[in-house]
């Protein structure tokens, strides 16, 4: 890319993501660097990304999401910071709009994008994730993630931000397995979270929160005309909820007393 004053460092974290390594450094050529801070993956994915010259990539123990990430804002040189994971893919026209949003002599210190969630090779429309865009572009010196949110981490910066016209694919679901997986991940690093809190969970977090959950993405948000597919994320991500209060009521049982 090279334009003056407006270098990209393109960075991603990593965790066994052989499946997906090879596609979404693809997406990132664009960029001036291209760093991974990897976890100690067991199936390869460090070894591969070592074969790749224009890739700098750099072990680190994960602790959770939010020093993960910041870890690797740390290890960019460039004025911009561009972070996507390794289940997202950047179409052609997406990656031409960050070109010419870095170049512009402009305030705005950060950017949300718009992802469209992928059910193997189907978009869902609905399901709660027809809203869902993130932070993932932004000036580096302004920017990092809140310390004290462990999943779900929220980019703390002051300034004006705005969201791209186009949209990344979100591969998530490989299957359900996996999937599921992924969600006690998620929902144990929650727990902690909350269990630092002082949070105790009680019969409303157990059953009327993932009821909660499932009631307004299925119905509410209209998951059911994402055929079976939304059924099942729907059902997915309501059994994370319950997954997160139980997880947390283990943490308290096992709390020295």
């Amino acid at each position: 890319m090279n334009h003056k004053n407006s270098t990209l460092s393109a960075l991603i974290i990593t965790y066994n993501e052989i499946d997906h390594i090879d596609a979404v450094i693809e997406h990132l050529n664009f960029a001036d660097e291209i760093i991974v801070v990897d976890s100690y993956s067991t199936d390869g994915t460090f070894e591969r990304l070592s074969e790749l010259a224009h890739v700098k990539v750099i072990l680190h123990e994960f602790k959770n999401f939010a020093e993960q990430r910041n870890f690797a804002i740390e290890q960019a040189t460039c004025e911009w910071i561009l972070f996507i994971d390794a289940d997202e893919r950047l179409p052609e026209e997406l990656q031409l709009e960050i070109i010419e949003t870095v170049k512009k002599d402009t305030s705005i210190q950060a950017y949300k994008i718009p992802r469209r969630f992928m059910f193997n090779d189907k978009v869902m429309r609905y399901s709660g994730l027809q809203t869902d865009r993130v932070f993932r572009l932004f000036k580096k010196d302004i920017a990092k993630y809140r310390a004290d949110k462990l999943v779900h981490e929220l980019l703390d910066f002051k300034g004006d931000h705005r969201i791209l016209k186009h949209a990344m694919l979100h591969y998530s679901f490989s299957d359900y397995e996996s999937y599921k997986r992924k969600t006690e991940h998620y929902g144990l690093l929650k727990a902690q979270e909350l269990f630092k809190n002082g949070k105790r969970p009680n019969w409303f977090h157990f059953y009327i929160r993932p009821a909660y959950k499932f009631l307004t993405n299925y119905v509410f948000r209209l998951g059911f005309l994402d055929g079976k597919e939304g059924y099942i994320i729907c059902t997915l991500n309501a059994y994370g909820v319950f997954f997160r209060y139980k997880a947390l009521e283990q943490l308290f049982i096992s709390a020295p007393k």
